[in-house]
């Protein structure tokens, strides 16, 4: 009888030793929480370089009112959040935050109803709601181009960029309202509480993003909603054939995109107390950028209220900081944009350390069950 010798496992470059193939999966595991945490480094970053260049960075006055500005693109970027998880993408957020700001101010100022030779001056309340109303009205419009016409998320939102924008230029006749406090005797005080109100001595922008994080949170964490939104993300297709109404969710994310948009263009209305046709430009630019800093995938199917928080507070601070060091509006332009490219690079860069990350599991696997 002829005795076998056990041959040693092969060692080729394409059949590594196990202990390799243990030692890459620790490696591409470590470099993925990098990125993973890539948000949390921007914001440490921003906060270390500005608070070095200037001693009233880090004063409370100051992170009070940049928290005020970052509770603004945090609410943008929520309804974002959404959009990008589904594989969408909306560019016409800031347009919506400025007609939101207009529709205010032509309400507040009086409505005229010719009809009835009347002048009607609706309480703030309506105000707001007739406010957010009209941003889910632009976001339908988007879910619907989208969806029936079969058009590009990036054509149909450009597109509506222009078209909230011009609207918002023509029933303000390309102007400026400048007093939104209201007259006691019509009823019509109170616009202000939404920038400048205080509660338990947050400002009320702070807490209305709070409220919006928890609701998105729950939607994402705990609904069939959510799940549809990861899954549409993940390989819409897929989702098509295991039942999921596509038309509705798509239409949903972007009628909720509007709705964020435009209450955040009511807080910055507030804020300034006067509502400005050109107000909430580039927003847009911020709240994808806080996004997809904070982890989420620009082609769909991940992403956080946490990181896009955290991903809000690194814009915020960083356009706050540069304006108190007294950087040119011009440079600021440029390194926002630099900014967004660097997330989208990093977020392709995680997405190939996953799928990498992915093959090596499965060789550890074979290596394991061999």
């Amino acid at each position: 009888m002829t005795s076998r010798e056990t041959s040693p496992p092969s060692t080729s470059p394409d059949h590594p030793p196990p202990e390799a193939v243990t030692a890459e999966a620790r490696r591409l595991s470590l470099v993925n929480n990098l990125f993973e945490l890539r948000a949390l480094i921007a914001l440490a970053v921003v906060v270390a370089v500005f608070g070095l260049l200037s001693d009233s960075f880090l004063t409370v006055p100051n992170l009070v009112t940049m928290t005020k500005h970052v509770a603004i693109i945090a609410i943008i970027a929520l309804g974002m959040l959404l959009v990008i998880v589904k594989g969408g993408i909306d560019l016409s957020v800031g347009s919506i935050a400025g007609l939101s700001g207009v529709v205010a101010g032509e309400l507040l100022g009086g409505l005229g109803l010719g009809f009835a030779d009347v002048v009607a001056y609706p309480p703030v309340w309506g105000v707001i709601v007739l406010c957010v109303m009209v941003g889910m009205l632009v976001g339908l419009v988007n879910g619907i181009v989208i969806t029936r016409f079969d058009v590009a998320p990036f054509i149909a939102t450009f597109g509506m960029l222009y078209v909230a924008r011009g609207i918002a230029l023509l029933i303000s006749n390309g102007s400026t309202y400048p007093d939104l406090g209201g007259d006691p005797g019509l009823g019509n005080t109170g616009f202000h509480v939404l920038g400048n109100g205080r509660a338990l001595g947050l400002p009320a922008g702070l807490w209305i993003m709070i409220f919006l994080a928890v609701a998105v949170t729950l939607v994402l964490g705990r609904t069939p909603f959510g799940r549809w939104l990861y899954a549409m993300g993940g390989n819409e297709r897929a989702a098509e054939l295991s039942g999921v109404p596509i038309r509705y969710v798509k239409t949903a994310v972007y009628v909720i995109s509007g709705a964020c948009a435009a209450l955040a263009g009511l807080i910055i209305a507030s804020e300034l107390t006067a509502a400005a046709p050109l107000a909430g430009e580039m927003y847009e630019l911020n709240a994808i950028t806080a996004v997809i800093l904070g982890g989420a995938a620009l082609s769909g199917g991940r992403g956080t209220v946490r990181g896009t928080l955290i991903g809000a507070l690194a814009v915020g601070f960083l356009s706050d900081g540069m304006v108190l060091v007294g950087v040119s509006t011009f440079w600021q332009i440029i390194v926002k944009g630099v900014v967004l490219v660097l997330a989208v690079i990093l977020d392709r860069g995680q997405q190939r350390i996953r799928r990498r990350g992915a093959t090596v599991s499965a060789m550890a696997a074979d290596r394991r069950a061999g």
